[in-house]
């Protein structure tokens, strides 16, 4: 079935310097711009970030300092790039939570206005994950090949979910069968607190995970804005968080 479009859609994904939206940077854009009619008009480009891609990054993405080094800056080609864009609506995958964000973060970075209010966007993960039930009962049809009677009751639910861990183990060799790997993979590894509020950096920094310090260390925070702690115990935050918390801000006077 044919994309209907009004106006021009353009597809795009980025490769950066990391996932702190207010530090790192983007090394790598490649835009598809599809009109109306049809066409496809395609750009690539490579950007020198002004800072060093970590090598843990670059074993990701394949990009590293040298192949950058002599490219222009995001600064340097974001008129070439605005221009391109142009009035267009845009598409990622994951792209509500990282791509676009990030690319509006460095257009403001290079001083350049770039106007998002009047912009449709499409996430094709948000999409997939919307048309492709993802709940207890799809993952046991999945793995185990078989339908979940009694969902819902704790004891069918707690059975089942069991069965799937087994079943994954099966279905992929390169997972190695230690909590450790399941640990990781589930995404509680950097956690401080169990609603991922604060959660530790690659240098093993406990930093905000939220609002206005996303990014920045708890300890940092803490002595320059004393006020913000005072501000989350009196928030609507879990009170495992504001244990966490409070535990830091004693380390951080040398009481804990």
């Amino acid at each position: 079935m044919k994309l209907i479009l009004t106006r021009p859609l353009l597809i795009f994904d980025l490769e950066t310097t990391g996932l702190q939206i207010s530090t790192d940077r983007i090394v790598e854009i490649y835009f598809i711009k599809i009109m109306p009619d049809g066409e496809e008009k395609h750009l690539h480009q490579l950007l020198n970030p002004g800072i060093p891609i970590p090598p843990e990054i670059s074993a990701l993405h394949g990009i590293y300092d040298a192949d950058v080094k002599d490219k222009p800056t995001f600064t340097e080609k974001a008129g070439v790039l605005k221009d391109f864009i142009g009035n267009s609506d845009l598409g990622g995958f994951n792209s509500n939570k990282f791509d676009f964000p990030m690319l509006v973060q460095e257009f403001h970075r290079a001083g350049i206005e770039f106007n998002i209010t009047d912009r449709k966007f499409v996430d094709a993960q948000r999409i997939f994950h919307t048309m492709e039930p993802r709940n207890l009962s799809a993952a046991y049809r999945f793995y185990c090949q078989k339908e979940l009677e009694k969902a819902h009751s704790a004891k069918a639910d707690t059975i089942a979910t069991w069965e799937i861990i087994k079943r994954q183990l099966e279905v992929y060799p390169q997972l190695e069968n230690n909590i450790d790997t399941l640990n990781k993979l589930s995404g509680q590894e950097n956690l401080v607190d169990l609603a991922g509020r604060i959660v530790r950096n690659e240098a093993g920094k406990e930093i905000f995970n939220f609002g206005k310090h996303r990014g920045k260390t708890v300890e940092e925070i803490l002595k320059k804005e004393p006020s913000y702690y005072d501000w989350m115990m009196n928030g609507d935050f879990p009170e495992n968080t504001k244990k966490v918390l409070t535990e830091l801000r004693l380390k951080s006077f040398g009481k804990f």
